[in-house]
């Protein structure tokens, strides 16, 4: 039977997905929020649904065909919106789904004032997203417990990739190096995302959880400054966080400041990644764009 991947949310990170596993003869459903974008899906090989809006038939039938599931829809405030419309399919299909992922982010750990943090450590999330992350976490959890379904859960740090560069804005003029003492972040190159679904996929784990993340934790002025010198232009100026001009939304994502541990992906899936560090990482983006 054809491997027939279903992606709830088929957005940045499960396209890169996509594109590893259709070479390999993989059929991919994929749903989106908008005719507009499903059209874009569906140019590119896809075969879109938008959801919500598709048929109750047309969902049905994609989970009957599905024999992995991705889940890439943010939550909202009940929770996971896939669980909220197909809960009770998804536990009947747990008899022919071979592998489920649910793509969450290492935000549900909260703050540990720049200490390093792995797959064990308590969640503990200062941030409403977090919050509704671990809601949706437990939500999954929960369900693969009851139906026995292959549930692997996948907590990605910042991620980057083509298009998601730092880039256009130094570029611009618009780049900024907003400094707070002692703030890191950990990021993912979107390649490094879809090779490590892949490899679990490959090497189905129920239950697992796997931190994605590069080797290098590192201040977001830095990444700044390293776009700049690449680009060879001027290096923006410091700001001080305490009193830089910043929206709500922008100011919250300096509330946690962690180094988070990637070894499980390493030691249990056997991923060596493409783009160990942010300077790595943004040279072959640099090479992308300019190739």
């Amino acid at each position: 039977m054809m491997r027939t991947l279903l992606s709830f949310g088929h957005g940045y990170s499960a396209q890169a997905l996509e594109s590893l596993l259709r070479p390999r003869g993989w059929r991919v459903i994929g749903t989106t929020r908008t005719a507009e974008k499903a059209a874009r899906l569906s140019d590119g090989g896809t075969e879109a649904l938008v959801w919500p809006g598709a048929s109750r038939a047309q969902i049905e039938a994609a989970l009957k065909d599905a024999s992995h599931l991705l889940l890439s829809a943010a939550p909202g405030e009940a929770g996971d919106p896939v669980l909220a419309d197909w809960r009770d399919a998804i536990a009947e299909a747990a008899g022919h789904l071979e592998w489920i992922g649910y793509l969450s982010t290492t935000g549900v750990y909260g703050d540990h004032g720049g200490d390093w943090i792995d797959e064990g450590t308590p969640l503990a999330p200062s941030t409403r997203r977090g919050q509704l992350r671990v809601l949706a976490e437990g939500q999954w959890q929960d369900l693969a417990a009851e139906a026995g379904l292959p549930l692997h859960i996948f907590r990605l740090a910042g991620i980057y990739g083509p298009g998601r560069g730092p880039f256009a804005k130094v570029r611009a003029g618009t780049a900024r190096r907003i400094v707070k003492p002692g703030q890191v972040f950990s990021r993912i190159h979107v390649e490094d995302i879809a090779q490590v679904l892949a490899a679990s996929i490959a090497q189905p784990n129920p239950g697992a959880v796997y931190n994605l993340c590069d080797d290098d934790p590192a201040p977001p002025e830095d990444v700044i400054a390293e776009a700049a010198r690449l680009l060879d232009l001027p290096v923006p100026p410091e700001e001080d966080f305490a009193t830089a001009e910043m929206t709500p939304m922008a100011r919250s994502f300096y509330a946690e400041s962690k180094r988070v541990r990637n070894d499980r992906i390493k030691d249990e899936l056997g991923v060596r990644l493409k783009y160990p560090t942010f300077k790595v990482g943004l040279q072959a983006l640099l090479q992308q764009e300019t190739a």
